[in-house]
């Protein structure tokens, strides 16, 4: 709201100094402080929907693929504002294309729909009750990682744009996909969106998105980094096989136990001895390891899973490849075997870093001293990363920590108790928002 009000105040300085005969602002800079004002003004007149929008998703979380509800309530909306509406994508997505009826090339903004089986525990007054069959067992269901502000604030920022689609050239294209958390075993929603062609008829130029989380730092931060922003997410099996005997005599056999503990350990220095740290960090982490039935006897065989974890696509492919060659060595040395397969998760989250730092000023303008542009990277993964594979892209963190309450009582994402500050809603509209028209106004003033 502030900074809406310095720009309006702005304009009006720039409009009063041209009546005494002062020099005017250069049209480009005229007409920036102009869209900017009504842009800001838009945002703060659709706040309240937005309000009621997440309000009501979060009363009514639908698990991945199964978002038909939320879908419905989207389209309607995007129709009621003049888009063009495609469903039958991913099963549930929705997509809405707003055509500015000139020439200019095509940005994306991205909103994830679906929640989580979670059984919700913040007693809000729109808190879910709604439960759904997971795995054959009766849970709740939640947005207890933020989706429905996603979709609420682009929701927001399309009547924004709508409103404003007489300033802006090209076309604005809103992806609501299903399916960011995924399904086990199955591509996830932004995957299948991609395969589909959702960045294609009309061609996407460049891609943005928002995920709201808690941050160290205050409500309505905007925190972001060119290159990787989140990590990469894979998952790895090993089965050892070795020679089942007695636990008495070990000689007669060959223990996949004992290769098991090697191959955990020389893991471990793959990141530490073989890695470049200088270039991105990287995590491996072993979380299962089973084997064996009695404490007497050496089994024929250990499984064990864990997951990869890079900022770097380089990097990625190069752990990949060391795993392989380490389990198999080491339990070659034992005289075992070792059968390494990788289950590909999602790839890193890549901030395109010509496009990042085109855009950090419509950010900037947005949060002001609550910009951080060069955060840590985060080694959580998200599905965003599959469209940054395909066009230049930006993925931007929002802070929504709790209002007035102990830091130390703050429940994170994922967490039953999650409970995000609406008061971060207006910032994420402007925000993506802003994104979108200045990348095109400035593409309208190439043209």
């Amino acid at each position: 709201m502030k900074s809406g009000f310095c720009l309006a105040a702005l304009l009006l300085c720039a409009q009063a100094t041209a009546q005494v005969g002062a020099p005017v602002p250069p049209a480009p800079l005229a007409q920036s402080l102009t869209l900017h004002a009504a842009l800001d003004a838009a945002a703060a007149q659709v706040l309240p929907q937005v309000v009621n929008w997440r309000r009501d998703l979060h009363a009514h979380p639908e698990l991945a693929f199964h978002e038909r509800r939320t879908a419905d309530l989207v389209a309607r909306e995007l129709s009621r504002m003049g888009y063009q509406v495609t469903r039958g994508q991913a099963e549930t997505a929705v997509i809405g294309l707003l055509d500015t009826g000139r020439p200019g090339p095509v940005v994306a903004l991205r909103a994830d729909m679906d929640g989580l089986p979670v059984t919700e525990e913040t007693g809000l007054p729109f808190a879910s009750r709604d439960k759904a069959q997971v795995g054959g067992k009766e849970v709740g269901v939640m947005h207890a990682c933020g989706h429905d502000m996603h979709v609420a604030m682009l929701l927001g920022a399309a009547r924004v744009l709508a409103d404003m689609r007489g300033q802006l050239a090209g076309a604005v294209k809103l992806v609501f996909q299903p399916a960011e958390e995924g399904v086990a075993n199955e591509p996830n929603g932004a995957e299948r969106l991609v395969k589909a062609g959702v960045l294609e008829n009309p061609k996407v130029s460049a891609m943005f998105g928002l995920h709201v989380g808690i941050t160290p730092q205050s409500t309505g931060t905007i925190s972001t980094r060119a290159r990787g922003l989140m990590a990469s997410s894979d998952t790895f099996e090993i089965a050892v096989q070795g020679r089942q005997t007695h636990g008495a005599l070990p000689w007669n056999g060959v223990d996949p136990v004992v290769v098991a503990a090697q191959i955990v350990l020389g893991l471990q220095t793959i990141v530490s001895r073989q890695t470049n740290l200088t270039v991105a960090p990287a995590v491996i982490t072993v979380g299962t390891v089973h084997g064996g039935q009695r404490a007497n006897i050496v089994p024929a065989e250990v499984k064990m899973s864990g997951t990869i974890r890079s900022f770097d696509p380089a990097v990625r492919e190069q752990l990949l490849v060391q795993i392989k060659r380490t389990a198999e060595n080491l339990a070659a040395s034992a005289g075992a075997t070792a059968q390494v397969s990788f289950d590909a998760g999602y790839p890193v989250t890549w901030n395109d870093p010509a496009l990042t730092a085109q855009m950090l000023p419509s950010l900037q303008r947005v949060a002001g001293a609550q910009l951080l542009s060069d955060v840590a990277p985060s080694t959580t993964s998200e599905d965003f990363s599959y469209y940054g594979q395909q066009v230049p892209s930006m993925l931007f963190f929002l802070g929504v920590n709790p209002a007035g309450s102990d830091p130390a009582q703050w429940a994170a994402n994922h967490s039953p108790r999650f409970n995000p500050d609406e008061a971060a809603l207006l910032t994420g509209v402007r925000a993506l928002a802003s994104l979108a028209a200045d990348y095109l106004t400035t593409h309208l003033t190439a043209h």
